[in-house]
């Protein structure tokens, strides 16, 4: 069986700038490196998500949480806060996050 190559979210965030444009990483305090546009393209895939598109935009989500995650967006709003109401891709998004923290914690 063929297994597609998940795009490294430096090539996902491309979807959100100009041709020929590059979003730098950036190192945190602590050391760690993240990848510039992150919470950006969220907000594209969630409007993506909302509209009706699946597949890849589940999947350009789900690589982007450890990244959201550790700028501290679920700090800020908590994953129960995602889930809660009627917007179908902040629920997805907060609940594939909440499913992240658990197995990685």
């Amino acid at each position: 069986m063929k297994t597609k190559k998940v795009p490294s979210l430096s090539d996902i965030n491309k979807k959100i700038i100009a041709e020929g444009e590059q979003l730098p990483l950036v190192q945190l305090k602590d050391g760690a490196f993240v990848q510039t546009g992150t919470v950006a393209t969220m907000l594209h895939n969630i409007k993506l998500y909302n509209s009706g598109e699946r597949g890849t935009i589940e999947q350009e989500l789900i690589t982007s949480i450890p990244t959201l995650i550790k700028v501290g967006l679920f700090d800020l709003f908590n994953t129960e806060e995602w889930i809660k109401g009627d917007n179908p891709g902040r629920k997805f998004i907060g609940t594939k996050a909440k499913e992240f923290i658990a197995n990685n914690s």
